[in-house]
């Protein structure tokens, strides 16, 4: 793997220096984007505005309009702007694993240690995971500020990009719900059921099972073969109709 950034993480007065690497990777097929008529490739192009000639990357900047006028910055502003930022993930705070709701999670990413820091990292490491916190803190990459918690997994510190709070979209546009009525024996069968189905967690046992299907179909097709067209109906559940169907799926 090779790194997407180097810096170090700021651990009150210890600065460990790290490597940052993707931690996930697609599982979709990567599918291209044909023209139909002659399966020709279809190619994005950057193209000028005005003049409709194509612009090479090496004449690219980023611009931002202020007062109908773009203003053009170059690598070194968006460095000055927080040069700290750049090459420091400062750990300002330790909270409570827990308390980080699933909703800001974005992104993760393995942190490596660099030469003469191993020592350092597996502290850190190792007093995250006894103090059963995570490290909160901040930092600049690829430009952009990101959010960041560092936590334990397995023998390694994992960094997780998280969301700002205001980019969470508010609840106030879905209909709220909470207050419907369930009945006791409803609930009291609800529960039996993810008891009857509860086991320990165990990612392994799931697979993008989408893409393997159509793969397959992608190899049917190859060979001049139809695929079979699966019709799927289905019934959504009404609220007459609740108490019979948890009945019959715990049956």
């Amino acid at each position: 793997m090779r790194a997407i950034w180097t810096g170090a993480i700021g651990f009150g007065l210890v600065n460990i220096p790290i490597k940052i690497y993707s931690a996930t990777q697609s599982s979709s097929l990567d599918l291209d984007m044909l023209d139909r008529k002659d399966h020709s490739n279809i190619k994005y192009k950057r193209v000028n505005e005005k003049t409709g000639k194509e612009v090479p990357w090496d004449n690219i900047v980023k611009g931002y309009l202020l007062k109908d006028k773009y203003v053009v910055l170059e690598d070194a502003d968006f460095e000055d702007a927080m040069p700290e930022k750049n090459k420091m993930i400062n750990l300002q705070t330790f909270v409570q694993g827990k308390e980080v709701d699933s909703i800001y999670f974005d992104t993760p990413y393995y942190l490596e240690p660099q030469k003469s820091g191993e020592k350092a990292y597996q502290l850190l490491r190792k007093a995250l995971q006894k103090s059963k916190t995570v490290g909160l803190g901040t930092f600049v990459m690829r430009n952009v500020e990101n959010l960041v918690i560092v936590r334990p997994y397995e023998d390694v510190l994992l960094l997780n990009t998280l969301r700002f709070q205001e980019e969470i979209q508010p609840l106030s546009a879905i209909k709220d719900t909470a207050n419907i009525s369930i009945k006791k024996q409803e609930m009291d069968m609800a529960l039996q059921l993810i008891k009857a189905n509860s086991k320990p967690f165990d990612i392994a046992a799931y697979k993008n099972e989408h893409s393997e299907a159509l793969l397959k179909i992608i190899k049917q097709k190859s060979k001049g073969k139809r695929a079979t067209i699966r019709k799927i109906n289905v019934e959504n559940t009404k609220a007459s109709d609740l108490l019979e169907k948890l009945k019959a799926s715990l049956a």
